[in-house]
């Protein structure tokens, strides 16, 4: 009988939080261990419908570097990184567009069907949306990746207004129609910024902001995005973490007003952090 008073009880905590958030535009970055990992996957795949039926509206942003890795070495090209980014000619794209757009998309796609809600796959050249220019990383030409110069919301809120999930690809299209390698994280900055989402979830493989990096429970769990900077500035964020919050504070200065860094490692991780008290990761705020 407490298990069973245990499980009202967390239903009753997730209330407030479903009767203040619903009808609100939630944008989520999903990739690294949690899209990798099939049992965590179905967990965030039902964490985002349970999302949408109490009245969320979501909107999932996705990569997929380590199936890209996969799909080239079968093709016998060998991935290259310049940067922290993806070097990408058209061989590359080709590779990158069939599996962001192809197998992964429809998949992720159908997932969410699975779980009784309507979900539509996309990527940045339906309706030329996500428009994107070539970046050049230090002066140095590493092929076909871009920058998001704009995002035409029409399509995705057309899609939202009727009741469906976007599901979309981080692939963006120049002004001659071409191809581009986007990073997924900007990708969904970008996106989260035009829809002017009141969350923007990256579900990562890291735990959050820590107060000490030594100890993984020392999670931050709200900070304000000049108290980021200032961590930043004294070194207790740095290597590999600095460009993931720096993310962060594009997607609060483009308007959104929170920001959430949560551990795709951990199952229901969404759940936990927006329908329950403590939360598990980090939200950031203006």
């Amino acid at each position: 009988m407490q298990s069973i008073i245990n499980k009202a009880e967390i239903l009753t905590e997730a209330l407030p939080y479903i009767k203040k958030f619903s009808g609100i535009t939630v944008v989520i970055k999903y990739g690294g261990a949690a899209l990798v990992n099939e049992k965590i996957k179905d967990t965030v795949v039902k964490d985002i419908a349970l999302m949408k039926f109490v009245g969320f509206r979501p909107v999932l942003v996705h990569g997929g570097g380590k199936d890209i890795n996969k799909a080239l070495e079968r093709v016998g090209i060998e991935p290259n990184f310049k940067d922290g980014l993806r070097v990408t000619d058209e061989p590359t794209m080709d590779v990158v567009q069939q599996v962001l757009a192809g197998k992964l998309n429809k998949n992720l796609t159908s997932d969410l069907c699975l779980q009784g809600i309507k979900a539509v796959g996309l990527c940045g050249k339906d309706a030329a949306f996500m428009k994107v220019e070539k970046i050049m990383p230090n002066g140095n030409d590493i092929g076909l990746v871009g920058k998001v110069t704009d995002v035409d919301t029409s399509l995705i809120n057309t899609l939202l207004d009727n009741d469906f999930v976007p599901v979309i690809s981080s692939i963006g299209v120049d002004e001659n129609g071409n191809s581009y390698n986007v990073n997924a994280d900007y990708a969904a900055v970008a996106v989260a910024g035009a829809l002017n989402a009141e969350k923007l979830v990256f579900i990562t493989d890291v735990a959050g902001i820590l107060e000490d990096v030594n100890d993984p429970n020392s999670v931050i769990s709200t900070i304000k995005v000049n108290e980021v900077k200032s961590l930043i500035d004294d070194g207790t964020i740095n290597g590999g973490m600095i460009p993931k919050v720096e993310c962060c504070i594009a997607g609060v200065e483009a308007g959104v007003n929170s920001v959430h860094i949560l551990d795709g490692r951990i199952a229901h991780c969404l759940i936990l952090e927006i329908f329950t008290n403590k939360g598990i990761g980090t939200l950031i705020e203006q």
